[in-house]
């Protein structure tokens, strides 16, 4: 982002901001209310866009390539959608194929993915693996509980990973949990 801002009906939401990573890279951001710290992850995931400067994600500018975004970034909301799936593997058959993906091999990679996230609830770890069973480049994470951050950490990898806080500890612990030893996945 680069000295990116958000308005709605006049008021705005964002005031400029900019923020860069590369691949690997961890930042955890405060912001002085849910409304900005949701709608920043929702635009650094290219979900919302800019009304004013610019925003790439890798190459690609969300406005023009939103497609291609799309495949690059995981996101995780902070309120957990509810599914309708009976089941974790009938969740990842949706999710493989929204990215499309095989079936079997993002089973496997699911599977180890909610095994590396032991401890953390489901109502967070099942939209998180989903996130990443395409392997993102980008991981973006709006308002995650900072207990969690280890295991996030640890199954985030190379992907970059972003997220947004409306408290400056809990935006301080996660920071903190970035130089945790990785998961193979």
């Amino acid at each position: 982002m680069r000295d990116a801002t958000f308005a709605r009906a006049g008021e705005t939401i964002v005031m400029p901001l900019t923020v860069s990573l590369v691949a690997g890279a961890r930042a955890a951001r405060t912001f002085a209310n849910a409304r900005e710290a949701a709608t920043v992850a929702l635009m650094a995931a290219g979900i919302v866009k800019a009304t004013t400067g610019r925003i790439f994600i890798g190459e690609f500018d969300p406005r023009i390539q939103p497609v291609q975004v799309k495949r690059i970034v995981g996101y995780v909301p902070h309120e957990a959608v509810p599914h309708e799936f009976a089941t974790f593997a009938a969740y990842i058959d949706y999710r493989a194929k929204l990215w499309g993906l095989e079936r079997e091999p993002s089973l496997a990679r699911a599977t180890r993915l909610l095994a590396a996230l032991d401890g953390v609830h489901e109502a967070f770890a099942y939209p998180l693996v989903g996130a990443m069973l395409a392997h993102p480049a980008l991981l973006v994470l709006d308002r995650p509980q900072a207990a969690y951050a280890p295991q996030i950490m640890a199954v985030a990898n190379s992907s970059a990973v972003f997220s947004t806080h409306v408290s400056a500890r809990e935006a301080e612990l996660f920071a903190a949990s970035r130089a945790r030893e990785s998961v193979p996945l």
